[in-house]
């Protein structure tokens, strides 16, 4: 049954952060909670977890409130929550003696995923004298090493470099093989649009849109075209009433009116023996659909 978050309000005094809020995820994989600074996710997550007590509506783990005895969940908050004085390990224990594993296990679940995580080089350190990026995959480790049914991960590549980003997405897919339901809010797109099938975007605490993330951007036409071909044919594009956004190398990138207006550049490229290398139409990105939705 999974999570459902059903017409869900909060107001802090005469502010409404969140207003009517309506979601759910019903099967493991990645749900993406989306919205600009200030528009209520941080809030809608801490209500989801039981932190905060919402002024109306129902959210259930599996038809059960969400309530610590109802379900096992992991949280990797946006805001550091480990302590810069204290030993990489010693707090990784006592974490994972707060969320109910005895040292042993807490031992066995440590070790592994400091080495899947590339940290175990830093176990003794205090944890002040890591880079914001390790920092980042030590905070990671403490919200999954009890194995936890439901995952909520905040701006989860924070401060991580190209690499180990890269590290973390591989730990993501492990936990969705594993059958885990996570739910991923962040500013990074790109990653939503990798692991998200199902999201929902919020704007000052109202929904904006929510849904399948393929069937959304099916649902937009093409707005751009990129051509790859080895000649200039600028002129030709031109003639079609098309605009150029980029061009490297007679590598296009262009603004099309529509699809039967791209489709009649290439029939006359192909006419005049133009060899083209790639035509693809582009629809636009959960970039472009955000911005369209909350730019405003």
């Amino acid at each position: 049954m999974g999570l459902k978050v059903e017409k869900v309000t909060k107001h802090f005094g005469e502010k409404l952060a969140v207003d009517n809020i309506t979601f759910e995820m019903d099967k493991p994989g990645v749900f993406g909670l989306l919205g600009t600074n200030g528009a209520g996710k941080t809030t809608t997550i801490r209500m989801m977890l039981g932190m905060l007590k919402k002024d109306s509506g129902e959210i259930t783990w599996n038809g059960k409130p969400v309530e610590r005895k109802n379900v096992n969940f992991g949280y990797l908050p946006e805001e550091r929550g480990i302590y810069p004085k204290t030993k990489i390990y010693e707090q990784l224990i006592y974490f994972a003696e707060l969320k109910g594993l005895k040292k042993e296990e807490a031992c066995k679940e440590i070790d592994y995923w400091m080495g899947r995580l590339k940290v175990e080089e830093y176990k003794n350190m205090l944890a002040e004298k890591l880079s914001k990026g390790n920092q980042q995959k030590v905070q990671f480790i403490t919200a999954i090493l009890h194995d936890p049914e439901l995952i909520v991960l905040d701006e989860p590549f924070s401060g991580l470099d190209p690499v180990n980003s890269e590290l973390l997405k591989g730990v993501i897919l492990e936990l969705v093989e594993k059958g885990k339901y996570i739910i991923m809010s962040s500013h990074q797109m790109s990653s939503i649009e990798e692991f998200c099938s199902d999201v929902v975007i919020i704007n000052r605490g109202k929904t904006v849109l929510k849904g399948n993330l393929k069937e959304i951007k099916d649902s937009y036409p093409a707005k751009k075209l990129e051509i790859s071909v080895k000649q200039d044919i600028t002129n030709q594009i031109q003639e079609a009433g098309m605009q150029i956004d980029k061009n490297i190398d007679n590598n296009y990138e262009i603004t099309i009116q529509n699809e039967d207006q791209a489709h009649q550049l290439m029939k006359k490229l192909v006419e005049q023996g133009i060899l083209i290398n790639k035509f693809e139409l582009k629809k636009p990105s959960l970039n472009d659909i955000f911005i369209e939705k909350v730019g405003e």
